[in-house]
């Protein structure tokens, strides 16, 4: 799947609320998110507009390692949706 290239770090992180992480903290223009499903996993998204390509597959490869998914399954389930 092609991901997004106008995505700021904000909608990503409204967007993972799916998975159910919530923004914990913010430093700067980084925000940590959280999500205590399957065990307490962190990452952390730079608030720019847009993120970086290289960023966003980063963050969704994180995300589908910590679920033990596909990194295209992760983009669909946040993505599609918006098309």
């Amino acid at each position: 799947m092609r991901l997004p290239r106008d995505l700021a770090g904000k909608d990503l992180a409204t967007a993972l609320a799916a998975f159910g992480y919530r923004v914990t903290r913010q430093t700067g223009s980084h925000l940590r998110l959280t999500t205590p499903d399957r065990g307490e996993h962190h990452i952390t998204i730079p608030q720019h507009h847009p993120l970086r390509v290289g960023t966003l597959a980063a963050v969704l490869a994180e995300v589908a390692l910590h679920f033990e998914m596909s990194r295209d399954d992760v983009a669909k389930r946040l993505f599609e949706s918006t098309r």
